[in-house]
């Protein structure tokens, strides 16, 4: 593979792995793009009153499992005196409660926190197919004759189920219809008839049941759907409307003809869901969704690591956009500087003294370090000493800057330690030899682009957007990576040169 191949490839497997994890993890954990973003959760609880009676009490609650856009969370489970077993499968959970002996009335409770999910998961099993009903006449016939006349009148298995549906709700005409609704009483037994007509044409079927999420609901009531498979999915009508989809803030709870709750050597006196919204970090939702999850990818974040560590790689995740910022400059803009990346070293300091007294502060360390260099210069020093001698001179200037400053009533000398003086004893040096090689305009020019390039790379490293990014996604900085990488091959005009050479493109001599 040749070279120039190589760098496209490594240039667009960088940015192609960076996005798609920034992606995975706001699209499937929903970690929010932007700090201080807030998410809708409900509370969830139900209650369960017991009379008792002789003997022994056992108690089953049916659980929400997997759903479709909403997951659970910190759930908890309120039963003194009662032994808990939780009875979990993927599509199926159940608690169990159980008691030698109950001597008076008893309220067991469960909680959790419900929060939203971007996710749609498949929330049932693949089905087998279903028994055809067995019925005496004149049901059986009756039954029959409306699967024929439905079958007629559809093409597969979801325009069939809403034909169902519409006949139910609408058998004012239809005898046949009629002669089964005389035997029910209410909702749940229509829902039982839609699958027996379903399983009479071998379309498998489901109950769902769950409850609606809203805002000004505090006590939910249980609301039943109809599932019906079509060979590859899942598909949800109304009974009450047939209306196909799951309808918005529906929250599946559990699957199967079982009720909500049934109690044994007991009585159930009452069964309440109460809901209640809040509104919580989204932030920290996502956390719950990757401990829920188990997703190693979701674990990227220095948010894991200790406080004291967290602020230490929040600035260190930063040095690449500044670097990034210095590379702009320098390949497309055409600032010069001293070395490469000392400027984005300056930039750190700027954190600590702020931009505008980071600047007099740099200007005025430098300026006198250039006048104690010249000096040692006379003396004709080596290379080593001469350096030592001006690192050891910018610790003298920087410690007397402080002890002024302290005694004048400002703190910000009291931040010109942070500065790394080793930069500015390197930029010092290299400041007198392009000012005795060169000349002083030249000297001064380059001093005050790594001064403006600083300045600029503060300014970017101080976006405070940008410090939520590399602190909850830490792999940007591949992205980052990846357009170093894609630009490091540049070598078109910059942009200084544009102005430089305007003469020979307009033709004059």
């Amino acid at each position: 593979m040749s070279k120039l191949r190589q760098w496209i490839v490594l240039s667009l497997l960088l940015l192609l792995l960076g996005g798609l994890i920034v992606s995975y993890k706001v699209i499937w954990l929903g970690y929010p793009l932007m700090p201080d973003t807030s998410s809708e959760v409900w509370t969830v609880q139900v209650s369960l009153r017991i009379q008792p009676e002789d003997g022994p009490v056992r108690a089953e609650l049916q659980l929400p499992s997997r759903s479709r856009g909403f997951t659970l969370s910190r759930e908890n489970f309120i039963s003194r005196g009662f032994g808990l077993t939780l009875d979990e499968e993927t599509f199926r959970r159940q608690a169990q409660w159980a008691v030698r002996e109950l001597h008076e009335a008893r309220t067991l409770y469960y909680r959790a926190t419900v929060i939203p999910e971007t996710r749609q998961r498949r929330f049932a099993r693949r089905p087998e197919k279903p028994q055809r009903p067995q019925l005496e006449e004149p049901f059986a016939t009756a039954l029959a004759d409306i699967v024929a006349e439905v079958r007629e009148e559809s093409a597969d298995p979801e325009s069939f189920a809403a034909s169902i549906l519409f006949s139910l709700n609408n058998a004012a005409s239809d005898e046949n219809i009629k002669l089964f609704l005389s035997e029910m009483e209410n909702q749940r037994e229509r829902v039982g008839l839609a699958r027996m007509l379903l399983a009479e044409a071998g379309i498998p079927s489901l109950q769902i049941h769950g409850i609606l999420l809203q805002n000004e609901v505090q006590r939910a009531a249980v609301k039943t759907l109809l599932a019906v498979y079509d060979g590859d999915d899942w598909l949800l009508f109304d009974p009450g409307t047939g209306h196909r989809g799951l309808p918005e803030g529906f929250m599946i709870w559990w699957r199967g003809d079982e009720p909500l709750a049934k109690v044994s050597g007991a009585q159930l006196k009452d069964v309440q869901i109460s809901i209640r919204q809040n509104v919580e970090s989204a932030l920290e939702l996502a956390f719950d969704r990757v401990g829920l999850s188990n997703s190693s990818i979701g674990r990227i974040s220095i948010l894991q690591l200790p406080v004291h560590i967290q602020s230490v790689y929040e600035v260190l995740l930063l040095v690449p956009f500044g670097i990034l910022v210095i590379v702009f400059l320098r390949n497309f803009v055409g600032f010069s500087s001293f070395g490469t990346f000392a400027p984005v070293l300056i930039a750190l300091a700027f954190r600590e003294t702020e931009l505008l007294k980071g600047i007099l502060l740099f200007i005025l360390i430098v300026s006198l370090g250039l006048f104690f260099r010249f000096y040692l210069e006379r003396l004709r020093l080596l290379l080593v000493p001469r350096l030592a001698a001006v690192v050891t001179i910018v610790v003298l200037l920087m410690t007397t800057i402080s002890i002024i400053s302290y005694q004048l009533g400002a703190e910000t000398g009291l931040s010109i330690s942070l500065f790394p003086m080793v930069i500015i004893s390197m930029v010092i040096e290299r400041m007198s030899i392009v000012w005795e090689e060169r000349g002083a305009l030249t000297s001064i020019r380059e001093g005050f682009g790594s001064l403006m390039m600083a300045a600029l790379a503060f300014m970017v490293m101080s976006l405070d957007i940008l410090a939520y990014w590399v602190t909850v996604f830490p792999e940007i900085n591949l992205i980052v990576l990846g357009i170093i990488v894609a630009s490091g091959r540049y070598t078109g005009f910059r942009i200084t040169e544009l102005f430089r050479f305007r003469q020979l493109s307009d033709g004059n001599p």
